[in-house]
């Protein structure tokens, strides 16, 4: 008979607040919600309603330069 060994549990995806993306990003928290409006930043919302984005997601964001804005 084989043994069986308990399987590890998954990974937690760990999803962080949107204060935290924007202190990240460098950018303003305001500039973050409308990322999530606009589908630009994934996100997920709580029970009560706030926004979490994934960590994985929010540390590759920080790595790429963030376009400046122009003029209209």
């Amino acid at each position: 008979m084989h043994q069986q060994f308990p399987r590890p549990a998954p990974r937690a995806a760990t999803f962080v607040r949107s204060a935290k993306v924007a202190a990240i990003a460098q950018v303003f928290p305001k500039i973050i919600s409308r990322w999530a409006q606009d589908a630009s930043l994934p996100h997920q919302r709580t029970l009560g309603g706030r926004r979490r984005s994934p960590a994985t997601t929010v540390h590759q964001l920080a790595a790429s330069p963030v376009p400046e804005v122009r003029d209209r």
